[in-house]
């Protein structure tokens, strides 16, 4: 459970000052959060997660394309993420890369995606058009 910074600087405060005393609760000020700490702290939380075998068929696909290299379906596949809504980990541009998920019935590339990252089984399923990510588990 994440506790927000203003409730756990008064908590801290609050310990400081029973269990330490006044001199304790002069100690340094809790620093207010940052716009990018907030940022990250969003980040964090926008992000779920999701087995990799409760991923639609198609999702399955695209990971295999993306293993292979292609080829891909759509001239976008495989273009830099730019993170945007900043709901992935930030990071420096060109780190991410976004992947159609085929959508059946849709008549243009539908709202699935995987958006790959750097690091080995850094993958992320979104099927609402980047509104919020699972990392998918490989594992399960």
């Amino acid at each position: 459970m994440r506790i927000p910074p203003r409730i756990a600087a008064v908590t801290a405060l609050a310990a400081a000052l029973l269990i330490g005393g006044p001199a304790a609760a002069q100690a340094a000020p809790a620093q207010a959060p940052t716009a990018h700490s907030l940022q990250a702290a969003v980040a964090a939380q926008a992000v779920g997660d999701i087995c990799y075998s409760d991923l639609p068929a198609q999702a399955h696909d695209t990971l295999d394309l993306i293993e292979a290299g292609g080829p891909f379906p759509y001239p976008q596949d495989g273009t830099v993420f730019q993170n945007r809504e900043g709901l992935l980990p930030a990071q420096s541009t060109g780190y991410y890369h976004e992947y159609t998920v085929e959508t059946p019935g849709s008549d243009n590339r539908g709202a699935r995606r995987i958006v790959t990252g750097s690091a080995a089984d850094e993958d992320y399923y979104t099927a609402d058009h980047y509104a919020s990510f699972d990392l998918v588990d490989h594992g399960c």
